[in-house]
């Protein structure tokens, strides 16, 4: 118990870094997503080429992958990044990908009638997503969003091969260092802590939607 308080200080200090990943991510990637969802709505091909080709690549290729590409590959061209911020951009554009597809089954979801009413009640585009649709798509792929928000926790985790010190690089570090697993179970115990949190969270926010039912 001695050792687990000695090391305790560095790994909380790690789990801020990563709870700071996990919150950018999801400020950033969520409104990404939704802006991605309705662009892809627009009759145009090439937007639509593009924007299916983003996806296509976001999704089919490792989030480690794209890790190690923004951090190594993109200074071979001179875009350089710090490691945090390389690290939070290769996780938005990621997770961006898999809400734009989330949030464009929702809106596939809603009734074409939805939108006639809008017509007839003589709603501006902007008032129509904002007032009708929009509300209408959160209710339906709220569960599909948690569930992608849980990922993000544990994925926050790949950050380490960046050098970030987040809280499985402090724990892999105390571990290395003393010979010990006792930090990796403890990292395991706060992974589960903040899913849990996330999870009670999802249920609550899922019960406050209730009324667009």
């Amino acid at each position: 118990m001695s050792y687990v308080l000695e090391v305790l200080p560095a790994l909380l200090n790690g789990a801020v870094v990563t709870l700071q990943v996990f919150f950018i991510v999801i400020v950033l990637s969520i409104p990404l997503g939704i802006v991605l969802a309705f662009l892809m709505q627009i009759k145009f091909k090439p937007l639509n080429w593009l924007l299916t080709l983003y996806v296509w690549i976001m999704r089919g290729t490792p989030l480690l992958l794209q890790l190690i590409f923004v951090y190594y590959v993109l200074p071979s061209v001179g875009i350089v990044f710090d490691r945090l911020p390389a690290a939070i951009l290769a996780f938005t554009l990621n997770y961006a990908a898999y809400f734009a597809e989330i949030f464009r089954g929702g809106i596939l979801a809603i009734p074409k009638g939805q939108y006639e009413a809008a017509k007839m009640l003589k709603l501006s585009p902007f008032q129509t997503i904002r007032y009708i649709i929009l509300p209408q798509v959160v209710k339906i792929v709220l569960p599909s969003i948690f569930n992608e928000i849980i990922n993000l926790v544990k994925d926050s985790s790949l950050v380490y091969v960046l050098g970030v010190g987040d809280l499985l690089l402090e724990s892999r570090t105390a571990a290395n260092r003393d010979a010990t697993l006792a930090p990796m179970f403890v990292a395991g115990a706060i992974y589960l802590i903040l899913v849990g949190v996330v999870t009670v969270a999802s249920k609550h926010i899922e019960k406050k939607f209730n009324y667009y039912k």
